[in-house]
């Protein structure tokens, strides 16, 4: 296998593992009362466009030289890294303004069953993580890379959820914002 079907194919494994991610996290924390775990969902989400970009700039980096492009197309890979450092910096900002909207706003306690959601998305994006980096290596692609970093900070959100949740159950009334300010710290 060539070193570009390598990275498309792990960049595929990340799409549809941040599709379905996305879509457990989203209803999960909808009827979970978890906003820690809607702002995973929505970092899965900018994920998703974000890993496009990098299958985007993995297949353009690797056409040949041409007339307008004699050394090649090589250099459109790292200013697709730049757009997806973006993205990430992007989808942070957005979970922030909104955690903090949310900690004003009184709300009920998450579900307890929420943690063992997290539990699984924690195993699962640290996995996704080793995986899309030892390809990254394989392939010497920094697209390929901040993708694999875009996994490493989907695990660090859910653990961040994973403790406000779990903050918030334990000490009960009173505590239903610690999701909140997990999700604002995970940002």
């Amino acid at each position: 296998m060539t070193n570009e079907q390598t990275a498309v194919k792990a960049t595929y494994f990340s799409i549809i593992g941040n599709a379905c991610l996305a879509l457990i996290k989203g209803m999960a924390g909808f009827f979970g009362n978890s906003y820690a775990l809607i702002a995973d969902a929505i970092e899965s989400t900018t994920d998703i466009f974000a890993s496009f970009l990098v299958l985007f700039g993995i297949k353009y980096s690797n056409r040949p030289a041409d007339k307008n492009h004699p050394y090649g197309h090589g250099r459109a890979e790292p200013l697709i890294t730049f757009i997806v450092v973006g993205f990430l910096i992007t989808s942070a900002t957005i979970i922030a303004y909104e955690s903090i909207s949310n900690i004003q706003t009184p709300h009920e306690l998450p579900q307890s069953w929420t943690l063992l959601v997290l539990g699984a998305i924690i195993i699962w994006k640290e996995y996704s993580f080793r995986l899309v980096m030892r390809r990254s290596i394989e392939t010497n692609s920094s697209s390929l890379k901040a993708d694999a970093w875009h996994h490493r900070s989907d695990a660090i959100t859910s653990v961040a959820a994973f403790i406000g949740i779990s903050v918030a159950l334990l000490l009960g009334k009173g505590y239903e914002s610690a999701d909140d300010w997990a999700a604002l710290f995970a940002s």
